[in-house]
């Protein structure tokens, strides 16, 4: 007997015929007493076209009743997906987020689980069903719906998977699994049979959109095997998992990442005095906007002003600008600039620490194409650069022929 947890994606629940053939491809790929909970996401792109209708009433963001809004598309999936499962003669029971016991912090759009109740989960599956839980969702303790933000779903399934000490939890995609880069991108990538955690969790964060990255930090916490695999075929896909085996550890760096979702904010003439930082990203965090990376520097010395440049997801950007007109007044800036044409690449690989080379490698590459380097970051298994959006796709090719397309 297995207790196994699954997702699925909007691409793989779009249709009722879609929705059948998982109902098929579960009950055929399962043995009599396996236990299975099921997570979906809303259908194909309901959750945009929910956006879109909001915007038709207001163009500015209502938190609370934006996640009530698209909280209803995982709930037509379950719906459909229980009636499905026992169309085809089995028993199933679907569930919302809050149903299933999941509690979440209350910052709307941006929820974060902060426990798991599945006791009606354990119950339902020791009755005999396959249990449907609605992904991407949960509820505060006042008992306000929240969304966890995109690719949400991924984390919902390792969540429960950990905290009903699941054997696996697979998560289905439309693509075979991790690849080396995007594919659309590099046609060469190559499929990872195995990643750990930590990379996985770099190359999410830095753009791989395969999985969210709180759901390999939940997979993580929980010791929780995460096999990422294709809905549309039965090839193995990627796992995800503490460590891998000997002859993986060959490869310094293990795949580039891309992300355009980036904007670029310079702060001119801030006073060099201490707490004006703080005053800064303080407010920013307290809007929910997530900063990465971050340059200070002075101009001359003793002139007492800095510059800082930071970079937001262009999506919070809008956010941000209210945030610092409030903080220009305040502190005093000479004045606020911005780019939101602009992207970061990456090289990610546990086997580069300790090992000279990788850095000026990369840096060498994109000099040689002529790519400007705007900021660098680093951490011990990866190195971002910030450059500019038109070039992005080029500096991945040429950074994966540099380092992948030999290994």
């Amino acid at each position: 007997m297995a207790l196994i947890v699954k997702k699925f994606g909007g691409s793989s629940v779009a249709t009722p015929d879609k929705i059948r053939s998982i109902v098929q491809r579960v009950l055929q790929g399962s043995q009599p007493d396996d236990k299975i909970v099921i997570v979906v996401s809303a259908m194909g792109k309901s959750t945009d076209k929910l956006i879109e209708l909001a915007s038709q009433i207001t163009s500015k963001t209502y938190g609370r009743e934006m996640d009530m809004l698209l909280s209803t598309g995982e709930q037509v999936s379950i719906a459909l997906m229980a009636m499905a499962f026992q169309a085809a003669g089995h028993k199933s029971i679907s569930f919302t987020g809050a149903q299933a016991g999941i509690k979440t912090s209350d910052a709307f759009n941006k929820g974060r689980i902060l426990d798991i109740q599945p006791d009606r989960i354990l119950k339902a599956l020791d009755a005999g069903n396959i249990v449907i839980v609605a992904g991407f969702q949960g509820i505060t303790g006042e008992g306000d719906i929240t969304t966890l933000g995109r690719g949400g779903s991924d984390t919902t399934a390792v969540a429960i998977a950990g905290a009903i000490h699941a054997d696996v939890c697979e998560i289905y995609t439309d693509v075979e699994g991790i690849y080396t880069a995007d594919p659309r991108v590099v046609p060469n990538a190559r499929k990872m049979d195995q990643i750990t955690y930590g990379e996985m969790l770099e190359m999410a964060k830095l753009g791989a959109g395969v999985m969210q990255p709180r759901a390999v930090e939940m997979g993580s916490r929980f010791n929780m095997p995460i096999h990422v695999r294709s809905t549309f075929s039965d090839n193995e896909g990627t796992i995800i998992q503490e460590a891998y085996s000997m002859e993986i550890k060959q490869y310094l760096i293990r795949g580039v990442a891309d992300d355009k979702n980036v904007a670029k904010i310079t702060v001119l003439g801030v006073p060099n005095k201490p707490g004006n930082a703080y005053k800064i990203f303080a407010a920013l965090s307290d809007a929910n906007v997530s900063v990465d990376m971050i340059v200070q520097s002075v101009r001359y010395a003793n002139e007492g002003v800095t510059d800082i440049t930071f970079t937001v997801a262009r999506d919070e950007l809008a956010a941000t600008n209210d945030v610092l007109a409030k903080i220009k007044e305040e502190l005093g800036l000479e004045e606020i600039l911005v780019d939101d044409k602009m992207a970061k690449v990456s090289v990610v690989g546990a086997g580069m620490a300790g090992h000279p080379g990788i850095a000026s490698g990369m840096f060498g590459v994109l000099g040689e194409h002529g790519i400007n380097i705007e900021i660098i970051s680093t951490s011990e298994i990866s190195i971002t650069c910030l450059i500019a959006e038109e070039h992005v796709e080029e500096a991945v090719r040429a950074i994966h022929a540099y380092f992948l397309d030999e290994a």
